[in-house]
């Protein structure tokens, strides 16, 4: 069965929602959570995340929150940090590393730390027992799909165009698919543009899909109930995990 990869922005509004929102995701069917970190400047994201960044960040988001959110969830459903390098690395990256581990976290998505210097990081990550996903973009030659392909030791995060998150772009996916697979047993998974509409397509070849927009869009409705944001993170799910499979 393909999974669904299903990302939120922390704290938004705060992080006993957070750990409601997860929990209820799960039982809807995303089979692992990409908890993003509110950044101020998230250079991959579109504008609904960005959004849902400086509201959280406006409200007193700490990184300590994420830890508790992660050791509410983590137990549940593989739990995952999303975030922009410097938030890893301005206390010492080893120091967030062990919080990490002993919060249950799986491991960590990295958009803006290349794969050429991520390398340096792989030795203490494996003491911690914490994954590093590593990125394709469509655009890498078959040479860099394959180095990067043979360091992944966990799913590999597929960028499906070139641009931000929530876009509504397509790309013909399947020959760097075709040629990933040739390199890793390690499942891969479409990320960018994702929603119950685009699911079916962007899965084919995949073995999964990562969504945001989709999900951070209901966080952001400041006219819907906690309650009625739940019954929908919910129907979303259901609706892409159905057309996913």
């Amino acid at each position: 069965m393909k999974e669904l990869v299903a990302y939120l922005t922390c704290s938004l509004p705060d992080k006993t929602f957070t750990a409601d929102a997860i929990l209820a995701l799960g039982e809807a069917g995303a089979d692992r959570i990409e908890l993003g970190l509110p950044f101020s400047d998230p250079v991959a994201d579109g504008e609904v995340i960005e959004k849902a960044n400086l509201k959280a960040i406006s409200s007193g988001f700490k990184t300590a929150q994420a830890f508790e959110v992660a050791r509410m969830v983590s137990d549940k459903i593989p739990t995952y940090l999303m975030g922009y390098f410097n938030m890893f690395y301005s206390n010492g990256f080893e120091n967030f590393t062990k919080k990490s581990q002993a919060s249950g976290i799986k491991g960590y998505i990295i958009p803006d730390l290349p794969f050429e210097e991520s390398s340096k990081y792989s030795s203490l990550l494996s003491e911690y027992n914490t994954s590093l996903v590593q990125f394709l973009a469509i655009t890498d030659s078959d040479e860099r799909v394959a180095k990067i392909c043979k360091k992944a030791n966990d799913f590999i995060y597929l960028v499906a165009f070139a641009g931000i998150t929530g876009a509504n772009k397509s790309e013909d996916l399947q020959p760097i698919l075709q040629c990933a697979k040739s390199y890793t047993n390690e499942k891969i998974f479409v990320g960018f543009g994702v929603n119950k509409e685009s699911a079916k397509q962007k899965a084919v070849g995949a073995d999964g899909v990562i969504v945001g927009s989709a999900f951070v869009k209901i966080l952001n409705d400041e006219n819907t109930s906690m309650f009625k944001k739940l019954e929908l993170l919910q129907e979303e799910a259901k609706a892409i995990k159905e057309a996913i499979n």
